[in-house]
């Protein structure tokens, strides 16, 4: 396996006209593996039945849920780890920060060594076209 990556020209950011432009490398995504696709897999590699592993992913969705609304971090040894997040507006002083400040509720995830790993050794594979004069702006895909 390897991970796929196009060129893709940017710009520098806050120059108008773009400024100076370069070419950087792009993930490619693929189509999104299913929850079905995931049970298919999983069920190879364990004597679970199709709806055992589905309730025990339901389950773990659910106590994951629980926990990071507890302000608890998640970490899952070798999968890694999930902890909640925040973003506020500014206050003069400390006082005025309360629940009001708070305008952005996250989670976050850092893989685990063995994620990290995989990752790293799968390569890479130059895929498509190059895409010219795209905006510094611009993000990649929602995932």
């Amino acid at each position: 396996m390897s991970i796929k990556f196009k060129p893709i020209e940017k710009g520098q950011p806050g120059v108008v006209g773009g400024g100076e432009k370069k070419w950087y490398a792009q993930i490619v995504y693929d189509e999104e593996v299913t929850m079905d696709e995931l049970v298919k897999e999983i069920e190879k590699f364990c004597s679970l039945t199709e709806p055992d592993i589905r309730g025990v992913i339901t389950a773990f969705e659910n106590v994951i849920q629980n926990k990071l609304s507890a302000s608890r971090i998640v970490r899952m040894e070798r999968l890694g780890s999930f902890y909640p997040a925040i973003s506020s507006h500014a206050e003069e002083e400390e006082s005025k920060v309360d629940a009001a400040t708070i305008k952005k509720v996250s989670v976050n995830y850092r893989p685990g060594d063995r994620i990290v790993k995989a990752i790293n050794d799968a390569g890479f594979k130059k895929f498509g076209a190059s895409i010219k004069g795209v905006s510094p702006d611009q993000t990649a895909p929602v995932i």
